[in-house]
This record gives C-alpha cells, structure tokens and sequence, in this order.
C-alpha cells in the first residue's frame, strides 16, 4: 500500500504564491505516475498537474506558466509550487499516484486527504 500526505494549503491573496507538498510512505516503489487535483464543491475534479518517472510533465491549460510540479526523491515528496495565484485557483488540491490496481477508469488509485487553497480577491 502507498500513503500520500498533502500539506502547505491556506489562504493566499491573489498574485501570491504557494507550495504545496505530498510525502508518500509505504511500498513507494510500486509507483508510476504522480500528479495533483483540485475539485471545486459541485465541479468535476481536474488534474492540475502530473509528472511521470521519467520526468516528464502535463499541466492544465489554466495553470501553464504558473505552476511547476517536482518531485525529491531523498525525502520521497511531491511538491506543486503555485505562483500568481488567482481566485479561480481556490479549490481542495488532492496528491494522487499511479500503482498496482489502476485502471482506465481509475488511474490514479492512490489518494490523499486534501488540503484546502483559498486565494483571496
């Protein structure tokens, strides 16, 4: 099994920036991809940002230029580096992973609890 901790939400005026992070524990190695996803109460969940063993990167259109995924290896975390944050971006961001047992349907079969982003007008 994988655990995924987020961590780094809150409140942010709009034009500032945020980092959030995910610390993966438990049989990290069975894992692919990473990536995170926000989800607006009543709105389908978007995937913000992904990043794949190799390193390659996706970015939503929405966040292309402002935002930049990374991974550090040595402390097994992910990280979402947030800047000219707009109140668009408000959202609960959630860490997801790619392992064993993923399916079309479900790619991302590892999840975090979330952590809230507020930006502020």
């Amino acid at each position: 099994q994988v655990q995924l901790v987020e961590s780094g939400g809150g409140l942010v005026q709009a034009g500032g920036r945020l980092t959030l992070s995910c610390a993966a524990s438990g049989n990290i190695f069975v894992i692919n991809a990473m990536g995170w996803y926000r989800q607006v109460s009543g709105k389908e969940r978007e995937l913000v940002a992904a990043i794949e063993p190799r390193g390659s990167t996706y970015y939503a259109d929405s966040v292309k230029g402002r935002f930049t995924i990374s991974r550090d290896n040595a402390k097994n975390t992910l990280y979402l580096q947030m800047n000219s944050l707009k109140p668009e971006d408000t959202a609960m961001y959630y860490c997801a992973a790619s392992g064993p047992g993923a399916t079309i349907k479900n790619p991302y079969n590892y999840w975090g609890q979330g952590t809230q982003v507020t930006v502020s007008s």
